[in-house]
């Protein structure tokens, strides 16, 4: 296995959990990445590591003392607000428990943390994957947007939600779930904004009532990345004559559509420091599978992209990384390791996107307020 040339398309949590595994094992792995420099896009905001998923990748890739020294146990706080504003559930994690559950690390310095671990120059920066040519025995022809190729033996496609790999194994594209978050956020929130800070707590807080809400999440640095939700079509700024770089206009146009909630809530609106930015959600068809392909195999988003409401994407993308790796350290052929990678890999998969798909349409329904408290003090 050391002296096959395995390329890895993406420099995302998957991809980077992989190749570290790999190289712990002397097995080499290029990461290739479309973004021109690892500081070129900002990598989103706050994930909480799961112990059986997102832990047990990093334990696997030696990592969990770099983790534990950046994360936020206090950021496992789950609060639920009415529409009105008054907290209807507050789950704090116990003190003596905070270092275990879900501790929560912001996307960013989760990335660092696995890029810094790898060997110089194992992520090739600005190599856009445009075409991909098969030369037969599973080998493939990489063309990148620069010029540039290469070949492999095996292909892993770690590229997210508009993977350029996936369609050597399927005809799936992502489709809209009919939710739209508008993101934003407040800066320096405890001092620049200490109510909306107040009322976020230290962790999550949620606000859904009847296929609209607000999901206000703790980073780091003092800042909070707010989502504004809404079950809407995805051309709704098209429809309303809305141009999205007008920040007023858009201001104006959240708050009408959130009329009647409460003036509290509508803050999260109003007193941006960010802008808006429009996220339409996007998931994967359920469920969503491929015939074994020789030399190609996927991971995280590129293979499963599901909605966020699952808490489990990075998770699962960590955990891609990590068994691929385990079973390409283990087999005696690449196609062997696919093969059983994918073994384990699509059924887990199928799963947990039938569990966001429900997730996403409890918490944008007519009866999400009620939906959401029955989960929460179910779970929490």
């Amino acid at each position: 296995m050391p002296t096959h040339r395995i390329a890895i398309i993406g420099a995302g949590p998957g991809g980077l959990t992989c190749a570290r595994i790999l190289q712990q094992h002397g097995i080499t792995a290029a990461v290739y990445d479309l973004a021109v420099s690892r500081t070129a896009r900002n990598q989103g905001g706050t994930l909480d590591m799961h112990p059986d998923s997102g832990q047990h990748a990093l334990c696997a890739a030696g990592l969990w003392d770099d983790f534990l020294a950046q994360a936020r146990p206090e950021g496992q706080q789950m609060r639920l607000v009415s529409r009105d504003g008054h907290i209807l559930v507050d789950a704090i994690p116990p003190e003596a428990d905070a270092a275990e559950g879900n501790p929560e690390i912001d996307r960013g310095q989760l990335r660092d943390i696995l890029l810094d671990s790898l060997k110089p120059d194992t992520v090739h920066w600005g190599h856009k994957l445009t075409r991909t040519e098969a030369l037969g025995n599973g080998t493939h022809r990489l063309h990148f947007a620069d010029g540039t190729s290469t070949d492999a033996d095996l292909v892993i496609g770690a590229d997210g939600a508009w993977s350029q790999v996936r369609p050597l194994l399927s005809d799936a594209t992502p489709l809209y779930t009919g939710v739209t978050f508008v993101e934003t956020g407040l800066n320096d929130a405890d001092i620049r904004h200490p109510r909306l800070a107040a009322l976020t707590g230290n962790g999550t807080m949620m606000a859904l009532d009847d296929n609209q809400g607000f999901v206000a999440q703790r980073n780091s640095g003092g800042h909070i990345r707010v989502y504004v939700g809404m079950r809407t079509a995805q051309d709704w700024h098209q429809q309303a004559g809305l141009d999205l770089t007008d920040t007023a206009a858009v201001r104006d146009a959240l708050l009408e559509k959130f009329t009647g909630w409460s003036p509290e809530l509508l803050g999260f609106i109003t007193a941006t420091d960010t802008g808006y930015t429009n996220r339409p959600l996007f998931a994967l068809p359920v469920p969503h599978t491929w015939t074994h392909t020789p030399g190609v195999t996927l991971l995280g988003d590129a293979a499963h992209l599901m909605s966020p409401f699952s808490g489990m994407g990075a998770n699962l993308a960590m955990l891609d990384g990590a068994d691929l790796a385990h079973a390409l350290i283990e087999s005696p052929t690449i196609n062997d390791a696919i093969r059983a990678y994918e073994t384990v890999l699509l059924p887990r998969s199928i799963q947990a996107a039938e569990g966001a798909a429900e997730g996403i349409n409890s918490a944008f329904s007519p009866d999400s307020a009620t939906q959401t408290l029955a989960h929460m003090t179910q779970h929490h």
